[in-house]
């Protein structure tokens, strides 16, 4: 009788491919995009399942709960490394999956509300300079990558800037374009567009080098920062035993 069974082919039903933030954040952009030609290749649908909160901890814990059969994966950052460090995790971060793929590395934007009067990074300094403690700063939360790399920028400067965590990219950026932050160190994934439009104001990019997508703004260490550098990743994994 065993001899007579047939392996049941892969997938023989949707893949549900979990982003732990919220929609419009460069996590989502990603994870729709691989999403998308993933479910042309293996023909058949990909769903993305935007379960935002806690830094992507709450997503990131449903999928390390999640059956190990291949139709339950996630899409993991930097957050996914910076978090141990400063929460205790309801999940072992090595122990927990299995890694399918590291999908892009990229630069992170300086970025202000366009109200802001400055369109330099030295003029930066020189206002939070001036005003400690009053210049609010946006981050995609807690131990986020926008979190740690603003805090090494204020580290580097020697300035003093309030941080404000939000649940993701996304909110963090509509509340700088409206001006309740007057910052934010973002992806160039979901920045660029804004740029373009106007809605914020360019000063640098965090990488060694000028990005391709702006290349007439000039990184954070040419700016005045010597040395700064940070950058973003995305990758892919599934529960372990997958």
């Amino acid at each position: 009788a065993a001899a007579g069974v047939v392996a049941q082919t892969y997938p023989a039903r949707p893949i549900r491919l979990v982003v732990p933030f919220p929609a419009g954040g460069s996590n989502d952009i990603v994870g729709r995009a691989v999403g998308g030609g993933l479910g042309e290749r293996l023909g058949k649908q990909v769903i993305i399942d935007n379960r935002a909160g806690g830094n992507s901890i709450i997503g990131t814990e449903l999928v390390a709960s999640a059956a190990p059969d291949g139709y339950t994966l996630l899409v993991i950052s930097t957050s996914f490394t910076t978090n141990p460090i400063i929460h205790k995790l309801p999940f072992d971060p090595l122990k927990s999956f299995a890694w399918v793929a590291m999908l892009g590395v990229g630069p992170n934007v300086l970025v202000v509300t366009p109200s802001l009067p400055v369109k330099s990074v030295k003029e930066l300094i020189a206002l939070a300079k001036a005003r400690p403690g009053q210049l609010i700063y946006a981050s995609t939360g807690v131990g986020s990558n926008a979190h740690f790399g603003t805090e090494l920028f204020k580290h580097m400067t020697g300035t003093n800037m309030l941080h404000v965590p939000y649940k993701g990219g996304t909110p963090a950026l509509i509340d700088t374009i409206a001006g309740q932050a007057q910052l934010c160190l973002s992806s160039l994934i979901q920045t660029t567009a804004h740029i373009r439009t106007g809605k914020l104001r360019a000063l640098a990019t965090s990488g060694a080098k000028r990005s391709v997508i702006l290349p007439d703004v000039p990184t954070i260490s040419e700016a005045g920062v010597p040395g700064y550098e940070t950058a973003n990743w995305w990758g892919v994994a599934a529960p372990r035993g997958t």
